[in-house]
């Protein structure tokens, strides 16, 4: 072990290391919490002022990160915030966390990150850490931020650390947080990943270190990769049985009786969020620069892209069954974020059907219980619909599209003339006298 492992790898032991959270979104600012409550001085950066002035009055915008966590943390100084990346200099460890979306062409758009990096390697000093948890292709921590930060005669592995642990935020999930998430970690050296293992194992319960940052990119993809093809097949099988008159539901039920080599997946709307419907685009883009072509991923795209239109299609369906078009029919849309029991409407399905619904001049209205108003792509703004007997019962479709458990589905059933289910939320409920139609 080097002299400058030692002393870096010290200060983290015994809690004097300073610690810079680059972005402060889902990921970097629980990430700043877990630090700052495990006895670090960390301090939040974030160019978004709006957020940073909320934040140093005590109020959190992360939905998982609530202010009765944050505003102690900040109170007593644990916690810092920023909009600038001035005096960058004086963190011993900075761990980078900024949006890594696509462009319309599908292609990555690393430059939050190139950005990010430019700033911290104009004073990047000897003994610092640097780790990117941004989603990313594969080689993006050798490619890119290496050379921006040995521009400084600095070198990786000696002079300085560099390392990749992927962010693995599942929003809303209670049972798994930033604290109890195994968290993988892939160094340029062998150094780099001992001093980031040493730094993530103050506040994380398991790390596993991987051989290095490529490794580390990789599971991310795969992880995201997987779930997408996996919910892809469900997609296709649930077009497959309603041509064959089959309940979807009821044979992913029976298969899931297997106790082993099968693992359930879920039909649905669409795939929404920042991870799932973009991740994989990330390596099927790194492929072809390769000359090789990722066609499960490819395929996936298509099947999921093309889930909002079959919802809207089946409505359209259902409404022409009772004798009305899509045209002037009054459709309520249950649900605006992309999973259950959040607010978070990031490439949302709902948002692709309620546009679809608007441009065949459906009398549309919505309901979330996190959102008091909706805006569509082209900016026409929607207010929340109160979720009423009244209002269901002058409804000519009730369209549920995110299975919100604040929902009180009998009476949604009780009170609803058609409605088309695409989360198979109301199984459990009687009937009665409406029309429940599945995905």
């Amino acid at each position: 072990m080097s002299r400058l492992v030692a002393q870096l790898k010290g200060i983290i032991a015994d809690r004097s290391a300073r610690i810079g959270v680059v972005g402060l979104g889902y990921v970097g600012l629980p990430l700043a919490v877990e630090f700052a409550q495990a006895g670090f001085r960390v301090t939040g950066i974030d160019l978004d002022r709006k957020k940073v002035e909320g934040l140093k009055a005590g109020k959190s915008h992360v939905e998982d990160t609530p202010d009765e966590v944050v505003a102690p943390l900040i109170k007593k100084r644990a916690l810092r915030v920023q909009h600038h990346y001035r005096s960058c200099d004086r963190f011993d460890a900075i761990l980078i966390c900024v949006p890594t979306p696509l462009r319309k062409t599908k292609d990555p758009d690393i430059s939050y990150i190139v950005s990010a990096i430019e700033e911290i390697a104009r004073d990047v000093r000897r003994g610092q850490l640097i780790i990117l948890e941004s989603t990313t292709y594969p080689g993006t921590t050798e490619e890119v931020l290496r050379p921006r930060l040995e521009a400084s005669g600095l070198r990786a592995g000696k002079d300085i650390f560099l390392a990749f642990s992927p962010e693995r935020v599942d929003p809303g999930n209670r049972g798994f947080v930033t604290r109890n998430t195994p968290k993988v970690v892939g160094g340029t050296t062998a150094d780099c990943t001992d001093v980031a293992v040493h730094l993530y194992r103050q506040a994380i319960e398991h790390v596993h270190p991987v051989s290095s940052t490529h490794t580390a990119e990789m599971v991310k993809l795969l992880e995201n990769t997987f779930r997408a093809v996996n919910i892809a097949l469900v997609n296709e099988l649930a077009l497959m049985c309603e041509r064959l008159g089959l309940d979807v539901w009821e044979v992913i039920d029976g298969a899931s009786t297997k106790p082993f080599g099968f693992m359930p997946f879920y039909p649905g709307p669409g795939i929404g969020g920042h991870c799932i419907p973009l991740d994989p685009h990330y390596l099927s883009w790194k492929m072809k620069t390769l000359n090789y072509s990722a066609r499960f991923i490819e395929l996936a795209s298509d099947i999921n892209g093309m889930m909002p239109s079959v919802v809207v299609r089946k409505a359209g369906q259902l409404l022409n069954d009772v004798r009305k078009s899509v045209n002037g029919s009054r459709v309520l849309v249950l649900g605006a974020a992309y999973k259950r029991d959040i607010g978070d409407t990031r490439e949302s399905p709902a948002l692709d059907i309620m546009r679809m619904l608007d441009e065949q001049r459906a009398r549309l209205a919505f309901h979330d219980p996190f959102h008091a108003q909706l805006r569509l792509e082209g900016g026409k703004v929607y207010k929340r619909t109160p979720l009423t007997a009244a209002n269901l019962e002058r409804t000519d479709l009730v369209l549920l599209v995110t299975d919100h458990s604040e929902y009180d589905y009998d009476m949604i059933v009780r009170h609803s003339r058609l409605i088309l289910d695409t989360r198979n939320a109301t199984r459990n409920v009687k009937t009665g006298r409406s029309r429940i139609h599945r995905l």
